[in-house]
């Protein structure tokens, strides 16, 4: 270990220029920012306290002093970390040490750093401090990403200007591809979180409760409820309820939205780096170098494609796991179809031409209807039939009236779902559609894909077709081309990616059977 190293330097100011492999420090404001866990158990402290009138029993006493003594682990915790933690950008690597007892040294050449994020939660915005995350090749799980809690903010963005300007990045003049448009709040209520949010929102609120020892169910205010709508015309109380429930999650998800994507903006930096920014509480920055895209995904689901919106997402290597790939991954919020089209040109630097794409077979229409009726509606009504004979006929209406009203909604969704199949080439581009719920159209570039895999099944293989994925080291690591036809799949393959199944093949027309799978490249 070198002396400086051993030693440790003090921390610099935020204008104060930064010498080449000069070891820093993280600020020392994280360590007033790590103390937002308090806020979760001193309030329900305090909503035990005015749940009880003010009176403190032994039990409360007890858990302040439980807090009192975390804190206090905590924090000393928090200052070694602040202490120990040191960082530096040589000509070559970003190096970040760690540990007191253990000592830790992680070292990433800078040619693969492949992103930077910077994000800010209300607390860390008040304080002026943000989170650095450096997504590399490969980062593929949490732990793999370089992370540095807290910079001040000028150190920040200084520190991302100076990662990506020595990964390689080159200058460009493009030109801003999106910005805020207050417009785009009507595509908000357009997504299924805008009712599941009502109840994750309510059993956030039961759990609190019930945490602080008040039952939930007791109070006076839900008890009348109960009781209004057991007097009341369940015909007129129920579409009430169901209205109240459709208008908190019109207004949660319009919230939700508004503080987001507040002060979005899309573009291309100086460093030849795609950058979104938004956020009103939670301010988020992510980076992402052009060498790593691999694609842009136009996503439209079920309710947001019928009101005529769709959001982008990019397919790039560096953004972590499927999880964290899904958040970060977002270029472009619910908007207009045409507007997502022009992001998504604006990304790829060429049309996406998704109309004149190859239908599947007839089949394919035929597997999807079976698999609505076989999972959706069928086993509801054989419920309801069972439970009829077995206790009250009235069950047997519903299994009637079940049938009669879930069958052709299914065949709407499978006839849907067939509609959205559809495969083709765009240039250097893969495209691949599918899906009814969420349905998107991947347009991908074909160097990027690594290996094929063929899968089919017994019935898949009596039906004549095949589902292929395109393995990438980006995005999902996988994109299907569902239920394509099995005597094209091989030669569409090798025109895709010449070479990849020139030895399975028999002949110019090529076959499926013998292509279970292709190596990587």
């Amino acid at each position: 270990m070198t002396a400086d190293a051993a030693t440790g330097p003090q921390r610099p100011t935020d204008n104060a220029p930064q010498q080449a492999g000069e070891w820093r420090s993280l600020d020392p404001r994280t360590l007033v920012a790590h103390c937002k866990w308090l806020c979760a158990p001193l309030g329900t402290t305090a909503l035990a306290v005015l749940a009880t009138g003010g009176r403190l029993d032994s039990g409360t006493w007890i858990r302040l002093a439980v807090i009192g003594a975390v804190f206090a682990c905590i924090t000393a915790a928090e200052l070694i970390v602040w202490w120990r933690t040191r960082y530096r950008v040589t000509a070559d690597f970003f190096e970040i040490r760690t540990g007191l007892f253990t000592a830790r040294l992680r070292s990433v050449p800078l040619h693969r750093v492949r992103n930077v994020d910077l994000t800010a939660n209300p607390l860390q915005r008040l304080l002026g401090i943000v989170v650095l995350r450096a997504g590399t090749t490969g980062s593929r799980t949490s732990g793999s990403e370089l992370r540095l809690t807290a910079l001040s903010r000028p150190e920040a963005h200084r520190l991302r200007a100076e990662l990506l300007a020595r990964a390689g990045a080159h200058a460009t003049d493009e030109p801003v591809l999106a910005t805020t448009d207050r417009r785009r709040l009507r595509y908000a209520p357009l997504t299924f979180r805008a009712i599941g949010g009502v109840f994750v929102a309510g059993g956030a609120v039961w759990r609190v409760l019930d945490g602080v020892g008040v039952q939930p169910w007791r109070l006076g205010v839900v008890r009348r409820a109960f009781d209004e709508l057991g007097r009341s015309a369940l015909w007129l109380t129920i579409p009430l309820a169901l209205l109240a429930l459709v208008a908190l999650g019109v207004v949660g998800a319009v919230v939700l939205y508004a503080e987001n994507w507040w002060n979005y903006r899309l573009e291309w930096t100086d460093a030849d780096t795609l950058r979104v920014r938004h956020g009103l509480l939670t301010a988020r920055s992510v980076s992402v170098e052009r060498a790593r895209l691999r694609g842009v995904v136009l996503c439209e689901p079920l309710l947001l494609r019928a009101g005529g919106g769709a959001s982008v997402r990019v397919v790039a290597g560096g953004l972590g796991n499927r999880d964290q790939n899904r958040k970060r991954s977002v270029v472009l919020p619910p908007a207009s179809r045409a507007e997502a089209l022009r992001v998504c040109e604006g990304v790829l630097r060429e049309p996406l031409e998704a109309g004149e794409l190859t239908p599947h077979p007839r089949v394919a229409l035929r597997r999807r209807i079976v698999r609505a009726l076989g999972w959706g509606v069928l086993p509801a009504a054989l419920v309801l039939a069972v439970l009829g004979a077995l206790l009250t006929p009235v069950l047997l209406y519903c299994a009637a009236a079940w049938l009669l009203l879930a069958t052709p909604v299914a065949y709407a969704l499978a006839r849907s779902a067939y509609r959205g199949l559809g495969h083709g080439l765009n240039g250097r581009r893969l495209l691949v559609r599918s899906g009814t719920f969420g349905r998107e159209t991947v347009a991908l570039d074909r160097s990027a894909i690594l290996a094929w895999t063929f899968t089919d099944t017994v019935f898949a293989r009596r039906a004549g077709v095949v589902t292929v994925t395109a393995a990438v080291a980006a995005g999902e690591d996988g994109y299907r081309i569902r239920d394509m036809a099995a005597a094209d799949a091989a030669a569409f393959v090798e025109e895709t990616t010449p070479g990849f199944l020139r030895e399975f093949l028999d002949g110019p027309e090529g076959t499926a059977g013998r292509a279970e799978t292709a190596g990587e490249k």
